[in-house]
Parts: C-alpha cells; structure tokens; sequence
C-alpha cells in the first residue's frame, strides 16, 4: 500500500527538481591565475592478491508456489495532488 505512495511522491519531487526552476547566468565565472613550482608527484603502486573464485551451474530441486490467487478491493486513500508553477523565461 505505501510503495505505490512512496513511487508517487519521488517522481514528484525529481520531476520538480529537474524542471521547477529556471536558471539565467548573471556573471561569467573566471579561473584564478595561479604559478605553482613544484616537482611531479607518483601514484603508490600496490601489491594485490585476491581469491580464486569458481562458478558453477548445478541443477537443486526447488518448491516453487504453482498456483497464487490475490483477491483485491477498491478502498478510498488519500494521495498527493501536487500543483507546480514553472517560473516565466524571461
């Protein structure tokens, strides 16, 4: 019952956060001028030695349900109504 609720509202809320706002630059960003000497530095080097692993296919008996029967009612729930105002692109 709470999983379709749950799907609901974070649909919403990413479909919100793509499309609920309008971004405009007002200043162009600018990289800092920077003089660094320095000497290169080296990546660590790492000695690793991991399991040998073996997989196989084998064939296990398994009881499995052969027959399932679900009976459903229609019930009256409270669900979100989400109203969303996208700014005007001006």
């Amino acid at each position: 019952m709470k999983t379709p609720l749950l799907t609901t509202l974070l649909a919403g809320s990413l479909a919100f956060a793509t499309v609920g706002c309008d971004v405009d630059q007002t200043q162009p960003g600018e990289m800092p001028d920077v003089d660094v000497d320095m000497e290169p530095g080296t990546m660590p080097e790492y000695d690793v030695e991991t399991a040998d692993v073996d997989v196989s296919m084998e064939e296990q008996p398994v009881d499995v349900p052969t027959d399932i029967d679900i009976e459903t009612e229609e019930q009256m729930i409270e669900t979100p109504d989400v109203n969303v105002d996208l700014p005007d692109e001006d």
